[in-house]
C-alpha cells in the first residue's frame, strides 16, 4: 500500500487480485435478499478511490443515547435481535 501511494503502480494490481478472491468468497456466502447486488473486488479495497467516495457519508447521531446504543448494536451485530 505504501509503495502504491508513492509511485501509483505495483501493489495496486496485487490488491485487485486479492479483492477478486475476497469478492468471490463473499458472493458465495451472500444473503441475496439482504444484499441483492453482488460484491466487486473494489468493495474489499478500502484505500481505493471508488471505495472512499462511496463511503464519505455523515455519521448518524440520534438525540436519545439508548436509541444510539441500539443502532450501534444492530449495525455491528445484525443477526442478534
Amino acid at each position: 500500500m505504501a509503495s502504491y501511494q508513492i509511485d501509483q503502480r505495483g501493489g495496486h494490481y496485487d490488491d485487485l487480485r486479492a479483492g477478486a478472491i475476497t469478492s468471490v468468497l463473499a458472493n458465495i456466502h451472500r444473503d441475496r435478499e439482504r444484499q441483492p447486488d453482488p460484491f466487486t473486488n473494489l468493495d474489499f479495497i478500502p484505500w481505493n478511490e471508488h471505495h472512499r467516495a462511496a463511503h464519505d457519508a455523515e455519521p448518524v447521531l440520534l438525540d436519545d443515547p439508548e436509541a444510539q446504543s441500539r443502532l450501534i448494536d444492530q449495525m455491528m451485530f445484525p443477526k442478534r435481535q
